[in-house]
């Protein structure tokens, strides 16, 4: 484990694996949260492990979900490593006191020769690519890069990471589309079942994995 100094807040960084780790979760409550607004998503582009980013109102959902982490006794911040997650993570984190814990398998699902497209671009570039994912979205690869279906993998040794802890109630700030992944991990549900949730920036979830239960809190943007 290495461990890097990083102000406002610490951040510990738990490495990458594929393989299932030897840790029931046994959270009480899971909050899953997206990163802030992004410059690229105002402009519609497809960042998946590319960065950009927060723009002022991504800052505002940053803001505005650590004081919902702290009226929630979040116990533990972990997030994505990529750029947009960790400067939302952070907020948090400074505000409840907390280290940022950087969890490797929690990175989007990466997006290929995709990344940085708009969905026109990605259109004229790959004919008939996006069609094709419409019709089997969970084992469609991006050209160059992964599947809802590999991010199914990442998303289980991640959510085993974080038990690894003991946080019970643990905030993960990652994306939308490995947010469905660990949503469907946490619920023990079919992928059909989640692969059309969405999540606006200001909106978490929270689970409980005992029971299955999920409400939608919104992280009001300050």
């Amino acid at each position: 484990m290495k461990r890097v100094a990083l102000r406002p807040a610490d951040t510990r960084l738990l490495g990458t694996q594929r393989t299932r780790l030897d840790a029931p979760v046994t959270f009480d409550v899971v909050h899953l949260a997206r990163h802030g607004q992004t410059l690229w998503n105002q402009e519609g582009r497809k960042q998946g492990q590319l960065d950009s980013p927060l723009t002022a109102d991504g800052h505002r959902h940053a803001v505005g979900l650590a004081r919902l982490a702290y009226a929630l006794g979040v116990d533990l911040v972990a997030t994505s490593p990529i750029g947009r997650a960790l400067a939302t993570a952070r907020i948090s984190a400074e505000s409840l006191g907390l280290e940022v814990e950087v969890v490797q398998e929690l990175a989007e699902v990466h997006h290929g020769e995709m990344a940085g497209l708009t969905t026109a671009e990605a259109n004229r570039r790959f004919p008939g690519a996006l069609d094709q994912r419409a019709m089997d979205n969970y084992l469609w690869r991006f050209p160059g890069g992964e599947s809802y279906a590999d991010a199914d993998d990442r998303a289980a040794v991640a959510l085993d990471r974080i038990a690894l802890t003991g946080a019970r109630r643990p905030l993960i700030v990652s994306h939308e589309m490995i947010g469905r992944m660990l949503l469907r991990n946490l619920l023990g549900s079919r992928p059909a079942d989640v692969l059309t949730t969405r999540q606006p920036h200001h909106l978490v979830y929270r689970v409980e994995p005992s029971s299955g239960l999920v409400v939608q809190l919104i992280a009001q943007p300050v």
